[in-house]
């Protein structure tokens, strides 16, 4: 059960990685087709570096999931792990709050059931 915690933990550091991606090097291509009607499109090149600035921030969550994997003591693994979930959550619910409640769906759920999985399981 615990690999069923760690997959999600997996997927959830992939997808954080995948919006440092767009956020950070393709907001003026990609992040208009994900971003499509957040931003008006005349507005992609004027946000570029407030985009980058955001992407190196959920490159920070992705990476501290991600070292969570290498952490010896199982204790301290899990609580890395449930720290940076809820930071993920945190992230997630506020942005569904104020910008979007897709991002609800897209961020928060996805950290919220691998931290199910991870209290739980």
């Amino acid at each position: 059960m615990e690999m069923i915690a760690k997959v999600l933990i997996g997927l959830v550091a992939a997808e954080h990685i995948y919006i440092l991606w767009i956020e950070m090097f393709a907001w003026e291509t990609k992040g208009k087709e994900v971003f499509k009607g957040a931003l008006a499109t005349e507005l992609f090149s004027a946000t570029k570096v407030m985009a980058a600035n955001q992407g190196l921030y959920n490159g920070f969550l992705a990476v501290g999931l991600i070292w969570s994997f290498f952490i010896t003591s199982s204790t301290w693994s899990k609580n890395v792990a449930i720290f940076f979930l809820v930071c993920v959550i945190v992230a997630g619910t506020y942005g569904a709050l104020t910008a979007s409640k897709k991002i609800f769906f897209v961020q928060a759920l996805p950290a919220i059931i691998a931290l199910m999985a991870l209290l739980f399981l």
